[in-house]
Formats: structure tokens, C-alpha cells, sequence
């Protein structure tokens, strides 16, 4: 049995024990009405497999959104809010978020801003949703192509990791997960980094251990810093310009699309170059890190006059103060600096070596 970990406010709890406890708590809540937000892959593939596990005899309604980041914006959210209406849903109704990090980023939003507030659940079935988007309390919405720019920080009553659901997942899905994880480890922990150097000996047998570990180190920062005014900016590592990358690859039609964790883990590799020439990380670890990722990943094809565009995005990165570009740079493996600045010249050296 894998032990609950005790976030903010709320607990983030694991396989039958979780089930257990959801169960038990929409009982003693006594919830008017349930409702379940899915899109259209977390709907065929794991409802069928959550409803298994809920015994309740309330009233269930799915609510259906199309998969994709394109969704993830203020008219999906008015359509779910309209659905919520139509439906009865009142303040004393339950929303549980059952998908990836786009489900539980707008299935919060809409739960914190829905008559001022109605209590939601997030189970999320992506490995980076389960990693990073479900924890912590951050939800919102997409501003055009510009990532999460509108949202509150707002906890859930519960999380519920059940490694099951990722057995349906694609492998670059797996992939945009893993990327999270390895920020993990770069940021907070080097024995955690080091166990991903040679995947060939990762024992995916105990992969839910692994995690674990991820998920403990994200709540042990934002337990630290829930309102990002410190160290919590720490997890921002990677997502500086990796954020830039995957906005200004979601807005150009004759770009393919890349997901979050393969734009974060382009980031990290640029932001780790960063941190190298500004003395905080040594070129060994540096050289480490993006040798590690591209084994992964596969590399991404910039373009010379994509570059400024990447550049001008960095203008809307949320972590900014007084219109600077604030960086979170490693100060070697395991340990992080933020509230960094970066001159453009060094930013547009980082893609020189990416590229090379």
C-alpha cells in the first residue's frame, strides 16, 4: 500500500485506499448532486474504469469536452458552467476532475468560480497530470495561445493517484509526464535525478514509488510557498522558455504541436546551458542533463527566424516582476536559484548549443 501524502488543506491519496476514501467522503458530505468532467479520451478509456470503483447513490452526470489544449479556454468553461446549470447543480454539488492536466486545470477553475465556489476532486489519468498539473491547487485556462494566464490558486478537497489509468496512455504522453519528473529530481533531489540517467534499469515494475517521490517533492515546495511569491517559483525551471516554445508551437499552423512536457524538457535544456555559463551548474552536469533528455525526447527543429517570436512570448511568463524576465536556474543538481535574469544574448547561445 502506497501511503497518502498530506498536501495544504487536502489529501493526496493512492489506489483502493483512495477509492475508500472518496467513497466515504461524498457520503459524510451528503452532496446534492455529482458531476464528472471528462474529454473525449478520459471518457472512453477511464470512466468506464473510475465508475467501477464509485458506489454512491446520487445522481451522476457526465460533462464532455473535447481532448486538446485548444480547449482549455474561458468558452469551454462557459459552456461547462451553462451544462452545470441546465443540469441543477447548486452549492452543495461535487465536481470531480477525471483526466489529464487540462481537465484539472478548467475542471478547477470552473468549480472555484461556479457560485463563488463548489467542492471538486481532481483523479487525474496522464502521468504529468498526476505529477504536476493535479498538485498543488493551480487551475485556469489558456489566453489565446498564451499558457494559464487566467486562474486561481485554489485547493481540491482530495487527490486520487491510481497508476492504472496510465496503461492507456500513448507513449509520448508517457513521455510528457516524465519530464516533470526529471525537473523534479534536477530541482530538489539528485538521487531521484540519478535514477533516470539509464532508462534501460528503471524497474517500471515500481514505477508507482517513483511517483510517489515526484508528487512529494512538488507538495513539500508548494506546501512551503502556496501563493508562488518564493520558493515555489522553483518548479518553474524548464517552463520559462519551454512555456514560450509550446505557445509559439501551438499558434503556428505549419508547426507541429508539441505537448507540455516535450516543450518543458526543450526548456530544461536551455535553462540548464543558462545555468552552466552563469557558473551555477558545472559543464559536467550540464552536458548530463542534456544528454539524459535527448535520449528521451526527440530533439525539436527550430527554425533561425523562430527564435525572436520564442523571445517575445517571454513577455507574458507569469513569474515576471516590473516587466523583467525572471528565471529559475539550477545552482548544480538537486538545488535551485530563482528570480534570475538572463540577457538575451545568452538566451539565443542556449538555442545555438540546443541546435548543435
Amino acid at each position: 500500500m502506497i501511503k497518502a501524502i498530506a498536501a495544504n488543506g487536502y489529501q493526496i491519496l493512492f489506489g483502493d485506499e483512495g477509492y475508500k476514501f472518496l467513497n466515504s467522503f461524498i457520503e459524510e458530505n451528503k452532496y446534492y448532486n455529482i458531476f464528472i468532467l471528462v474529454d473525449t479520451h478520459s471518457n472512453d478509456y477511464c470512466l468506464p474504469l473510475f465508475l467501477r470503483y464509485l458506489a454512491t447513490y446520487k445522481t451522476i452526470e457526465i460533462i464532455k469536452i473535447e481532448a486538446g489544449e485548444r480547449k482549455k479556454n474561458i468558452n469551454t468553461c462557459l459552456e461547462i458552467w451553462t451544462v452545470l446549470t441546465e443540469l441543477g447543480a447548486d452549492r452543495k454539488s461535487l465536481l470531480i476532475n477525471l483526466g489529464g492536466g487540462v481537465i484539472t486545470d478548467i475542471g478547477g477553475f470552473v468549480a472555484s468560480t461556479f457560485k463563488r465556489g463548489i467542492d471538486f476532486i481532481h483523479i487525474p489519468t496522464t502521468l504529468l497530470a498526476m505529477v504536476d498539473a493535479s498538485i498543488g491547487g493551480k487551475n485556469g485556462v489558456d489566453l489565446g495561445n498564451l499558457k494559464n494566464q487566467i486562474g486561481v490558486i485554489n485547493i481540491p478537497k482530495m487527490v486520487l493517484i491510481d497508476s492504472n489509468y496510465l496503461s492507456t496512455l500513448p507513449q509520448n504522453e508517457m513521455r510528457s509526464g516524465f519530464a516533470e519528473m526529471l525537473k523534479h529530481g534536477l530541482i530538489a533531489d539528485a538521487l531521484y535525478w540519478k535514477q533516470f540517467l539509464n532508462l534501460k534499469h528503471i524497474d517500471f515494475a515500481d514505477f508507482d514509488t517513483k511517483i510517489h517521490r515526484s508528487i512529494e517533492i512538488k507538495n513539500e515546495i508548494v506546501t512551503q510557498d502556496p501563493t508562488e511569491n518564493g520558493i515555489r517559483k522553483a518548479l518553474n525551471f524548464g517552463h520559462t522558455l519551454g512555456h514560450a516554445i509550446e505557445s509559439f508551437f501551438l499558434e503556428n499552423e505549419n508547426k507541429k504541436k508539441l505537448l507540455h512536457g516535450e516543450a518543458i524538457a526543450v526548456g530544461m535544456i536551455l535553462e540548464s546551458f543558462i545555468s552552466w555559463k552563469k557558473e551555477l551548474l558545472s559543464e559536467i552536469e550540464y552536458l548530463a542533463i542534456k544528454n539524459t533528455i535527448k535520449t528521451i525526447f526527440v530533439p525539436v527543429h527550430f527554425e533561425e527566424n523562430d527564435l525572436q517570436p520564442i523571445m517575445n512570448l517571454l513577455i507574458h511568463d507569469k513569474k515576471n516582476e516590473y516587466g523583467k524576465v525572471q528565471f529559475a536556474l539550477l545552482r548544480g543538481i538537486g538545488s535551485i536559484k530563482i528570480n534570475q535574469e538572463v540577457e538575451n544574448e545568452l538566451i539565443i547561445k542556449s538555442f545555438d548549443d540546443y541546435k548543435s
